[in-house]
């Protein structure tokens, strides 16, 4: 079992223990005593070897120790425990890491804890569906229960279980998925500090979760309303605004006559929801729209039922929108809810929480036309859409509908992972304020957008626009079963009355408390549900509410201040960009109210991965990848290294989409490496050959000085990139001169690097090579862990991971003469190709021509080239020219087979 509270002081860091990591696993820059090259290098079995060593060295581990200066923080999303992760999953926590392995090479300790969010509907509906379960929590606890061995498929015959038998099982399938989770994660290298991993729904965080709430109590951020809610009638239970989604969905538009009470011509409107006429109370047309101004101020009267309603003016009515008037209904939709709130109506609810019309007839209707009730009876007890069938039926009969009704397509909204479309009922629910009602704090988090960095910069808008468009505040109250409980009780009057503006709260002391099953302070439990006792607030907090604290639970707020002052606010955010107006400003929420301050200072956005058809890849799509299948290192999987190319080479903010393509070349550039590294260490360019060391300071060969300047730039500007979270350009420049290093220097100087040009120069090329390798590794190593430190064990001690990030080595070179050679060399190849013979054909004579400029330089490297391309007579002549600046290998004299 995971360390529940990691952070406590009293848990001593695994990094500071002598005993507990060999000094292998922190040192850096130390040369190995000798060097040794496999015979045959592979990227088959890096990932298992690696993270093996790695967590038996503790190379990731976190030194509490170091000063806030010294320290990067990353508040890692939670991936949710629900079933598997999907290839999506992996790219973005990969773009994570890479950036949090160059801040560790950086200097950085790195704050990099990963979490499980195991609470909330997700895990239940997959509980449900794993185990042929479905909870009641009037049932009693059975403490032997096993769920069946062969579970139902239809949920109707999912067999009853009490609330605490059903939290048991969520918890056991949570665990066996969280395992499975952490496999995946560790065999794409994912460097978090595995001793800080944390659950939603264990101890420490329902402690914070509650802590917090009852800090928002305190303040007067949180409050409870009875207020119409959007609800989910599959799940029983409200719904945010930020978890709302439209879907289009068909329909029909109904024209039907309400009454005039004198008698005279009848007033249309259409709508698309034709059962909730029992819940009319009142028609709405714009106040400019000449059509209806006679009528504001009179009432009218519902058809079939006979209900006397008034018309009323409002600037949200469309006049061009149907008939220009419309019903309002409590509630058909969130702009009812705003009509009958600015315009004082009265609340009619005819739709109960599980989606189906009250069973019993409601007051108004009694006392409207007769055989009203005769006619509510119909519709109730049935579900929405059977009503709506039935109130057709009796408006063509009444002579109220006017026509047949007219088809239509649009937008419904539902809960974003539900099935059915959401109602608006009115029910007690608890509430966050998050500006939402008020334009002060709006503004202020608004403001707490704008004080962050945001990678990349246009995503502020999108968090913008949502803080600009809340029409509500935060609804944290969720009626479910396996979340963090209310932490709040209500006292009974003696006739059995709650007392909901007076809740009990707990001790600070007692927290995580489950009032379902604990008294409250001050009472027995058999007091409990009893006149003069106390009932449990029967709700879980919004898992939101929860993962919106990732910040305060990982840094130990609340427990460990002397942690928390460390680490937040946190240096970065990284999430998906879809959950900004959720996860990303929900937090924001909390930690202005909790502590005055943006929760950290950089996010990262990432994002989508995308199917074939440009569709993003979800588990409720079907249409997701397993990652497990691509990792696999042996053919036709491709390997850790080659999925974490792919998956760097996207831009934050991109969608991109799923390429095998790009993972092959990943797989070519890791065993191009291995590779080339292998030649490189078997000529003697071991570590004592690097620029810098003991009697290593000049290399006198001009090629060598083009390639030390060129590496130089590239160091530069891959740091500046990753500095600037642009971690796909830094990749792509390191990965472009790798190729030119490959397969243009490493080729030129080869005879050179045998000595055949006599020990200076040899050194000149060995120490190049040391030090272009030395430095490529480590530019590379955040992209290719297993391929980077496979490579790095062989003529070093200690981790690539916990080296420094090179700095560009300060040699004067011209970095052109590494491009003047390699493109004459090409061109000597290329002669060679047309001319359908071997590379290793001899040249007699091969005349170059190319700016003067590009002569020069060709003409300082001309033994390497002569030696690369077997050419005896090397013919140099400036361009007459500048149309033929460009180098061109002509009068190419190939030596004959027999000569």
């Amino acid at each position: 079992m995971t360390i529940p509270d990691p952070n406590s002081a009293a848990a001593p860091s695994p990094t500071t223990d002598p005993a507990v990591v060999p000094a292998a696993g922190r040192a850096v820059d130390q040369a190995a005593p000798t060097v040794t090259v496999p015979d045959k290098p592979s990227v088959e079995g890096l990932a298992a070897k690696w993270d093996a060593v790695w967590h038996q060295q503790h190379t990731y581990a976190f030194d509490r120790t170091a000063p806030r200066e010294k320290i990067y923080s990353i508040d890692t999303p939670p991936p949710t425990a629900s079933g598997s992760l999907h290839v999506g999953h992996i790219f973005s926590y990969t773009q994570t890491d890479v950036i949090a392995r160059f801040q560790r090479m950086r200097g950085k300790e790195v704050f990099y804890p990963l979490g499980w969010d195991d609470n909330g509907l997700p895990t239940e509906r997959r509980v449900q569906n794993y185990f042929g379960v479905r909870c009641d929590p009037t049932l009693a606890y059975d403490e032997s229960f096993e769920p069946p061995e062969k579970p139902a498929k239809n949920s109707r015959d999912f067999v009853a279980v009490s609330r605490r038998n059903f939290i048991e099982l969520c918890e056991r399938l949570a665990v066996t998925d969280e395992k499975v989770f952490e496999d995946l994660f560790r065999k794409v290298g994912v460097s978090v500090d595995w001793s800080l991993t944390y659950r939603t729904i264990d101890d420490v965080s329902r402690a914070v979760s509650q802590r917090a709430f009852l800090a928002n109590l305190a303040s007067g951020d949180a409050y409870s309303a009875d207020a119409p809610t959007m609800w989910d009638v599959s799940f029983r239970t409200a719904v945010a605004q930020a978890e709302l989604e439209d879907r289009e969905r068909p329909g029909a538009y109904h024209r039907v006559a309400f009454a005039s009470p004198d008698g005279g011509k009848p007033v249309h409107i259409e709508t698309t929801r034709p059962e909730l006429i029992p819940a009319v109370v009142a028609l709405v047309a714009h106040p400019d729209d000449e059509r209806y101004q006679p009528l504001f101020g009179t009432t009218v009267k519902s058809p079939i039922f006979g209900v006397e309603v008034p018309v009323v003016a409002h600037e949200l009515a469309k006049a061009d929108k149907g008939s220009g008037i419309a019903m309002i209904c409590t509630f058909g939709d969130m702009t009812d809810v705003t009509w009958w709130r600015e315009l004082n109506l009265p609340t009619r609810p005819v739709v109960g929480r599980d989606g189906r019309i009250i069973a019993d007839v409601p007051a108004w209707i009694s006392d409207g036309a007769d055989g009203g009730a005769d006619a509510y009876s119909q519709l109730a007890g049935k579900t929405t859409f059977t009503a709506r069938e039935i109130m057709v039926d009796l408006l063509r009969e009444s002579g109220d509908l006017d026509g047949d009704p007219k088809p239509v397509t649009h937008p419904v909204p539902f809960y974003e992972k539900g099935d059915k479309p959401l109602e608006v009922v009115t029910s007690r629910q608890w509430y966050i304020r998050n500006g939402g009602r008020d334009a002060d704090r709006r503004e202020t988090l608004v403001g707490r957008g704008r004080e962050m960095n945001w990678h990349p910069e246009f995503m502020r808008s999108r968090y913008e626009n949502w803080v600009d468009g809340l029409n509500g505040d935060w609804l944290v109250s969720r009626q479910r079963f396996f979340g963090v409980p209310m932490p709040l009780w209500y006292r009974l009057d003696a006739e059995g009355r709650p007392d909901y503006a007076d809740p009990i709260v707990p001790d600070d002391a007692a927290l995580p408390v489950d009032p379902a099953a604990d008294p409250a302070p001050g009472f027995t439990g058999d007091q409990r549900d009893q006149p003069g006792g106390f009932i449990a607030d029967p709700d879980v907090l919004d898992t939101w509410a929860t993962s919106s604290l990732t910040p305060q639970i990982l840094g130990g707020w609340s427990r460990d201040e002397e942690l928390f002052a460390k680490v937040f606010p946190f240096d970065l955010r990284p999430q998906a960009h879809d959950i900004i107006r959720t996860w990303l400003f929900s937090t924001v929420v909390r930690a202005n109210a909790l502590q005055s301050s943006v929760p950290w200072t950089n996010t990262a956005i990432s994002g989508w991965i995308l199917d074939p058809d440009r569709k993003k890849m979800s588990k409720s799509k079907g249409n997701v990848v397993v990652p497990s299948d691509i990792l696999v290192e042996e053919k036709p999987g491709f390997g850790p290294d080659a999925v974490r190319y792919w998956a760097a080479s996207a831009r934050l903010g991109a969608d991109t989409a799923y390429n095998t393509d790009q993972m092959k070349i990943g797989r070519r550039l890791a065993m191009k490496l291995l590779n080339a590294s292998k030649f490189a260490l078997n000529l003697g360019a071991d570590s004592s050959a690097i620029l810098g060391t003991e009697g290593m300071t000049t290399v006198p060969n001009s090629l060598d000085r083009s390639v030390l300047t060129r590496l130089a730039t590239v160091t530069k500007d891959a740091t500046a990139a990753m500095e600037a979270y642009d971690y796909a350009k830094a990749l792509n420049l390191t990965e472009s001169f790798f190729w030119t290093f490959t397969d243009d220097y490493v080729e030129l100087i080869k005879d050179r690097a045998y000595g055949a040009a006599g020990d200076e120069q040899k050194q000149s090329a060995l120490t190049t090579l040391a030090t272009s390798l030395d430095t490529l590794l480590r530019l590379f190593a955040p992209f290719l862990p297993f391929a980077t430190e496979e490579v790095w064990s062989w003529w070093r001690r200690g981790s690539v991971h916990r080296a420094a990030w090179p700095v560009a080595a300060d040699v004067d070179g011209d970095s052109e003469v590494l491009t003047a050679l390699g493109a004459a060399l090409g061109e000597v190849r290329r002669a060679k190709s047309e001319a359908k013979v071997s590379q290793r054909t001899e040249v007699k004579r091969a005349v170059i021509s190319a700016t003067q400029g590009d002569i020069d330089r060709i003409e300082s490297g001309a033994g390497d080239l002569r030696a690369a391309g077997r050419v005896a007579d090397l013919e140099l002549t400036a361009a007459a020219d500048a149309s033929d600046a460009d180098i061109t290998v002509s009068d190419v004299e190939l030596v004959p087979a027999d000569g």
